[in-house]
């Protein structure tokens, strides 16, 4: 027979906590494009030979940008 988890097993983890990962997520994808940037001289988007390390910038960016959205928005009572 399979086991069950139980169901009371979440673990609240803190705001704060939350949000400084999201911010290190969007301040480390602003590094990598800026980084890149500066070292290869290549700021087009939509140049071929940059789009991988677009994807990974974008990603980045993309997650912490949401995470610090949906983190910072008050609930309602």
């Amino acid at each position: 027979m399979c086991r069950r988890m139980p169901d009371e097993t979440q673990v609240e983890i803190p705001k704060k906590y939350m949000l400084s990962f999201y911010s290190a997520l969007l301040a480390i994808g602003l590094i990598i494009y800026v980084s890149w940037g500066f070292m290869y001289g290549s700021w087009n988007f939509f140049a071929r030979e940059n789009l991988g390390i677009y994807a990974v910038t974008m990603m980045f960016c993309g997650f912490g940008l949401v995470g610090i959205l949906l983190y910072s928005i008050k609930g309602q009572k």
